[in-house]
């Protein structure tokens, strides 16, 4: 039952880092001035994806550890790195969404999208380091 929690997760890193380099043609398209294809839809699909997969990973995680152990937090750097990267996730979502539904020339926005779902992507790496920990200490018992 606890692995299921770092599978799921993983395999949205895997997709969000496919859902990156689509985002990469975009700004290449946009503010490189580089000709280039930008699968939109694909994007927007695997994005909103990858993004609910962490959103409900995050919810089995917290679930998880709750369920087992008794308590919340009690993972320490996985636990607050998670709540920390929440927000970027659901701003993300919701501006990915708002742009696929209100079509229209835009930079600012895009480009702040972008740098958010960066951020998020770079966070959830650092997940894997101390979920890796996490794994090896409350379950592993190592």
């Amino acid at each position: 039952m606890l692995v299921i929690h770092p599978i799921i997760q993983f395999s949205a890193i895997v997709l969000a880092l496919y859902v990156f380099s689509l985002g990469v043609q975009r700004f290449r398209l946009l503010h490189l001035g580089q000709k280039t294809t930008f699968r939109w839809k694909r994007h927007v699909l695997l994005g909103t994806i990858a993004m609910g997969a962490w959103l409900g990973g995050m919810l089995g995680g917290v679930t998880m550890v709750y369920s087992h152990w008794h308590g919340f937090l009690i993972t320490g750097t996985h636990g607050k790195v998670a709540l920390t990267i929440a927000p970027f996730i659901i701003f993300g979502l919701c501006s990915g969404l708002y742009m696929d539904r209100i079509k229209k020339k835009r930079k600012l926005l895009p480009i702040i999208h972008g740098l958010n779902n960066l951020i998020v992507l770079i966070l959830a790496l650092t997940q894997v380091v101390t979920g890796w920990r996490v794994y090896m200490q409350f379950v592993l018992g190592w």
